[in-house]
């Protein structure tokens, strides 16, 4: 049975947010306006490898998650070649204000580059073409900027549409001030500034399972990480746990498989109003990456450490709001020997439905598979699966050139 979670008391949820607004606004964010108000949520997505730490991966490889209105670095197509350590995913920065402002946003990404966004930006860096080998040798931060973004509390908002069960729109249902920017064909408007990128940094924390099916979390960073949840499906069976505060180590038990998506997903909610996210973005949240974060297989969800948000991705908004409060959920995807096991029959059977549940973390399931795999033979077979994974990965990045 999981526990659930304890909300912050008033007090020091204000604290909290203080602290995470003087730390994402730099010295040179020039005056602060009293009457605007920034949230953002995101997430960084990586894969386990078998000797604890997040193994390198094709993250972005065959997305076709976003609506068509969206833009991208260089074309969508680009991204078989970028190999990365965690996928950015879908960061969303909400403003809040009560009459029109004009204000500029930069963010920079450490050991990254910027891949998708929308609205338009002013500038995307770095420029030009960018494949895996060069992102992982420059060590280089992207960074993109909005330069004047107009706030529109009031008037009628147009605001671009697509297939309404793309997820992408979930992120919409809260009471954001729309946004405006003007671009050589015409103005853009959305409820939000949207952003997504790859990068080859270290994620803040580490698991592995034990010989007793146990997962063994360990913490890299001084500060803490407020809470974990280890998550499982199986079919139409899940399950999830919730731990504490992590500051250095802690065990966390397999879950029993009793619980329910609608269970988790209110729990998941209080976490996130519980860091300072409004009921209604803390739900777009949720209801953004129901269909990802629940799906099957294993993994560990937690609470980016805001510390280590603005470190490896700093904010610059100016004017600068009075409160800037940013939420990012880590999700450590877990090779178990469950996942081990389903992804191996599937392929022998020729399970499309199963392969295509486990889509985009094939490659690193099966490298990761290959590395503990001491049969030569079994090795072999394993690395079969993977050259199919990798065609299929070829194929589709050409249909789209």
């Amino acid at each position: 049975m999981s526990r659930k979670p304890k909300l912050l008391p008033l007090s020091a949820l204000l604290a909290s947010c203080f602290a995470i607004s003087s730390q994402s606004l730099g010295k040179d964010a020039g005056s602060v306006y009293s009457g605007l108000t920034a949230h953002e949520w995101g997430t960084f997505t990586s894969i386990a490898g078998s000797d604890w730490q997040a193994v390198e991966w094709s993250p972005l490889s065959g997305s076709t998650d976003l609506p068509v209105f969206v833009e991208h670095f260089r074309d969508p197509g680009f991204k078989l070649g970028l190999r990365g350590t965690v996928r950015m995913e879908t960061p969303v920065l909400y403003l809040y204000d009560s009459r029109e402002e004009t204000v500029s946003v930069q963010v920079a990404f450490l050991n990254g580059v910027i891949t998708e966004w929308y609205p338009h930006a002013s500038r995307v860096e770095p420029a030009g073409d960018l494949y895996g080998e060069n992102l992982h040798k420059a060590g280089a931060s992207g960074r993109i900027a909005w330069d004047s973004v107009t706030l529109a509390p009031n008037g009628r908002v147009d605001l671009p549409t697509g297939d309404r069960n793309n997820h992408y729109f979930a992120a919409r249902m809260t009471s954001s001030t729309p946004v405006r920017v003007r671009t050589a064909a015409g103005e853009q408007e959305e409820k939000f500034l949207f952003y997504r990128g790859v990068s080859t940094l270290s994620v803040p924390l580490s698991a592995i399972l034990d010989a007793a099916g146990k997962l063994r979390i360990k913490n890299h960073g001084s500060p803490e990480i407020p809470t974990t949840v280890l998550f499982e499906r199986r079919g139409e069976k899940v399950g999830y746990r919730i731990g504490s505060t992590l500051k250095e180590e802690g065990v966390l038990d397999p879950p029993e498989l009793t619980s329910t998506i609608d269970e988790l997903g209110r729990d998941l909610e209080g976490i996130l109003v519980a860091q300072g996210l409004y009921q209604d973005e803390a739900r777009a949240m949720v209801e953004t990456w129901r269909d990802s974060w629940f799906e099957e297989g294993s993994r560990l969800l937690y609470i980016v450490p805001p510390a280590f948000v603005n470190e490896v991705l700093p904010l610059s908004i100016n004017p600068a709001p009075a409160q800037t409060v940013r939420v990012f959920v880590g999700r450590l995807e877990l090779v178990t020997p469950a996942t081990e096991k389903a992804v191996e029959t599937a392929f022998a059977t020729q399970d499309a439905a199963m392969l295509k549940a486990y889509g985009r973390f094939l490659e690193p399931i099966l490298a990761t598979m290959i590395k503990r795999e001491t049969n030569p033979a079994q090795a072999g077979r394993l690395q079969s699966y993977l050259n199919i994974v990798y065609s299929r990965l070829l194929k589709q990045n050409l249909g789209r050139n």
